[in-house]
């Protein structure tokens, strides 16, 4: 039923929603897309960009994997599929803001703290979740947590801190956010409550969205 169900969504959509977008996506189509914004969230299903900030196709670049994590830059010619999402985004649709957007109840982080076998089957999360170590270890140092659940969330929103540090190692963004021509944002999305509060550099802290000042 999943793959039906699928099915009746596209039928519904092009049956009652398209219309909305019909004119929007021809302009797309001919002119290219030209998205101000980079979102880069996790790949986890309750995770819904377009549903959570009412966006539209051709508004928002969107880059999604394990953890909304950034891998650092580097130059070689391995496959960087997130690094190439970023660069593409970065220096060929000239976007001007990235949304870097955590989330509660992260798989990503939680596994920091599990023991991940050492399985052929594993060997990429297994690497992956190395760019967490750094959350892990401040979480772990400051001890801003009594419980379980309080670690795993401080752990959360210490990762949108690294993976942001990680985002200026790409030199064009470290240029352009020299010269003001880039934002850079950190997100943090609670599932459970729909709510956003966005990192604050310069005191160290999340607050509401809703207080979020240019």
């Amino acid at each position: 039923m999943i793959i039906e169900n699928l099915i009746k969504g596209h039928q519904n959509f092009k049956n009652n929603q398209s219309d909305d977008f019909k004119e929007e996506l021809k302009r797309l189509v001919k002119d290219g897309q030209s998205p101000d914004v980079l979102f880069i969230g996790c790949s986890d299903s309750r995770v819904t960009p377009d549903l959570m900030l009412g966006t539209k196709p051709g508004d928002m670049f969107i880059l999604r994997n394990v953890g909304n994590f950034v891998p650092p830059y580097k130059h070689d010619e391995d496959f960087h599929g997130s690094a190439a999402a970023i660069q593409f985004a970065v220096s060929v649709l000239k976007v001007k803001h990235i949304i870097l957007c955590g989330h509660s109840h992260c798989g990503a982080c939680k596994s920091l703290y599990q023991n991940i076998p050492d399985d052929e089957s594993l060997i990429h999360i297994k690497t992956w979740l190395k760019l967490g170590a750094q959350a892990k270890q401040r979480t772990l140092k400051n001890k801003k947590f009594t419980t379980q659940e309080e670690m795993y969330r401080a752990t959360e929103r210490n990762s949108i801190r690294h993976q942001l540090d990680n985002l200026l190692t790409y030199p064009d963004i470290k240029e352009l956010s020299k010269k003001d021509e880039i934002t850079i944002h950190g997100w943090y999305y609670d599932i459970e409550t729909g709510n956003i509060d966005v990192y604050n550099k310069e005191n160290d802290e999340f607050k509401p969205i809703e207080e979020w000042k240019r």
